[in-house]
């Protein structure tokens, strides 16, 4: 039976010392990028595996990064995207990604609470943050490397990935005002995430620029399930100032919408219209065509993995922050033009 590949085994067929290789390993900033790759691609092609337990025990480090997932139903394919991401970020690294959940009926600081408690990870990834979010105070006091999927408003510098949302707004309503419609809504997230605050920011500035009527469904919301939002809107439509315009910033809320207004005998693209914030290909196959605007759920995930490497190296906080761009895919863009994500 063939020994088990060792460090020591790597440095001999490399040429360089057992600690340049047990850095490069490490993915160690120190080491010139070209010797990383060379170590990493010989570490695979001999089998080497680390022995963890050892390296936890002489280093204090795990090598894994944690992703806490929460449960939410609003983006089509949002946790196996957002993991896509990650490991193509994390492939050529030393590190692994463990999934820690999070269940509805758990506080979303308790899973942190107990990484920290048991040094589970030597860096985590969570998402739907609040504007004053208890998971980034508590990282930041014990200065633990960390990198959020959505901002806060605490006025304190921490590493994160979002998407513009006030942006995708303003785009939104940009969209349905030049296609004639004048009384719009849009579907809200609960007020307690971050992304609240900037889609309804976002939308008030457009509406009031056009002199548009508008409405925030007070009954429902992104996390409302497709049947409350079949039955509040079918009932909305019985009424004279029913909208004419809907803001959608999750797929499922648009689906919902979409059977309401058919069922109702309302045609889309004529008597009403749609804009549909798109995480998924989904909405190109729909017909009548929906405008669209994506949100790249994967690069979103690899921008969080390659920030939390560099934060995890030592890399200062006031570098790690990146607000993604909507990207329109209107009904009348050309094909070409629609389909070039299926290729990016």
């Amino acid at each position: 039976m063939r020994e088990r590949p060792t460090l020591r085994t790597i440095a001999e067929l490399t040429g360089l010392a057992v600690t340049t290789v047990s850095r490069a390993l490490l993915d160690a900033p120190q080491i010139a990028l070209e010797t990383r790759q060379r170590v990493q691609r010989v570490a695979r092609e001999v089998g080497y595996q680390p022995d963890r337990a050892a390296r936890h025990l002489r280093t204090g480090r795990t090598n894994v990064i944690s992703v806490v997932l929460d449960p939410h139903d609003e983006l089509l394919g949002f946790s196996t995207s957002i993991i896509r991401g990650l490991t193509q970020a994390l492939r050529d690294t030393s590190y692994h990604l463990v999934i820690t959940p999070h269940f509805a009926e758990t506080s979303s600081i308790e899973p942190i609470r107990y990484m920290l408690r048991n040094r589970m990870a030597d860096g985590v990834v969570f998402s739907r943050t609040e504007p004053f979010d208890p998971r980034v105070e508590l990282l930041l006091e014990n200065d633990f490397p960390f990198v959020s999927h959505g901002r806060t408003l605490m006025g304190k510098t921490h590493p994160f990935v979002d998407y513009d949302n006030a942006a995708f707004s303003r785009l939104a309503v940009e969209r349905l005002v030049s296609k004639g419609r004048r009384r719009l809504a849009l579907i809200l997230p609960p007020e307690r995430f971050t992304f609240h605050r900037y889609l309804r920011d976002g939308f008030l500035e457009a509406v009031h620029a056009a002199g548009v009527e508008w409405e925030f469904p007070i009954e429902v919301n992104l996390d409302s399930s497709s049947a409350e939002l079949y039955a509040w809107l079918r009932d909305r439509l019985e009424h004279r100032s029913a909208p004419d315009g809907f803001v959608c910033a999750g797929e499922v809320s648009a689906l919902s919408i979409m059977a309401a207004l058919t069922d109702q005998g309302i045609t889309i693209g004529e008597d009403v219209d749609l804009v549909v914030k798109q995480t998924t290909l989904l909405y190109d196959e729909v017909r009548p065509r929906i405008d669209a605007v994506y949100e790249d759920i994967a690069q979103a995930g690899e921008l969080l993995g390659r920030l939390l490497v560099r934060r995890i190296a030592g890399e200062d906080l006031s570098g790690l922050q990146h607000l993604q761009q909507p990207i329109p895919r209107f009904a009348d863009l050309p094909h070409g033009a629609r389909s070039a994500l299926r290729t990016s």
